[in-house]
């Protein structure tokens, strides 16, 4: 049976978003990352673009396994081994070293995911079992700089935080959050106290500050356009590789 999709372009900008020429260089990424190496059995039955392109629509409209083989001309279990091979090869980029000398703004935010691995996920304040992901984006280009590994939803924003790995990539670089991070060393508005009202330079730092920290919430709204994480079904590390692969094709959107 043929497949519908195909690796051209009415078919890779219509389903997931990415021009043509951005979508290449995905496919570039994962083949030198050795997605077209030996599976260790039996020759794929697609070639390496039309794989990238069954994990990029996957994770664009969450269509389940058994929908997609017929548009890929495969079996159910075909789809499943490619999203399971290729998946970890979309990870973004780690996020550069500081230049001495320059002055970069990160934003920092935590966003539920609805996920239905319990050993993942708990329940959260969107009274659904979720997933916490932080995610870092750099406040002048708007591209995903880093993101954490998923923490359960009823976590606080700062304990995630502290518990993660993205300390460490901050490490020498302004990074601004909202109030959620109070005590983490991080630049958050001026807390307002009972019977103490907050001065007008203040009142002028937080509207400033909420300005800038809009952009964290535009970001992650257009990460959810990837509807996988509006209900991820993958189990174990299926939510962060998910994240880790739309943060990549949400950098090469907004790059143009």
């Amino acid at each position: 049976m043929g497949g519908v999709l195909k690796a051209d372009p009415v078919w890779v900008e219509t389903f997931t978003g990415l021009r043509m020429g951005r979508f290449e260089k995905l496919l570039r990424v994962v083949r030198e990352r050795g997605g077209d190496g030996p599976g260790g059995g039996r020759p794929w039955c697609l070639p390496l673009a039309e794989r990238v392109l069954l994990v990029a629509v996957y994770y664009r409209t969450n269509l389940t396994m058994r929908q997609l083989a017929p548009l890929f001309g495969c079996s159910p279990a075909t789809v499943c081994r490619v999203i399971q091979r290729l998946r970890p090869l979309l990870a973004l980029e780690p996020a550069p070293r500081p230049v001495p000398g320059t002055d970069r703004l990160w934003i920092v935010d935590g966003t539920l995911i609805p996920v239905r691995d319990r050993q993942v996920a708990a329940s959260s304040r969107n009274y659904r079992f979720s997933a916490n992901v932080q995610v870092i984006i750099d406040a002048d280009t708007r591209l995903v700089v880093a993101s954490a590994r998923p923490a359960p939803g009823n976590k606080a924003d700062a304990h995630v935080w502290r518990e993660s790995d993205l300390p460490a990539v901050a490490a020498g670089t302004t990074v601004i959050a909202d109030g959620a991070y109070l005590g983490t060393g991080l630049i958050v508005p001026h807390r307002r106290r009972a019977g103490r009202p907050l001065l007008c330079g203040q009142e002028e730092d937080n509207a400033e500050h909420r300005r800038v920290r809009a952009r964290v919430e535009h970001t992650f709204a257009r990460m959810k356009n990837w509807k996988i994480l509006r209900d991820c079904r993958q189990r174990g590390d299926g939510l962060h590789h998910a994240v880790q692969a739309v943060a990549t094709m949400h950098n090469l959107a907004m790059a143009g």
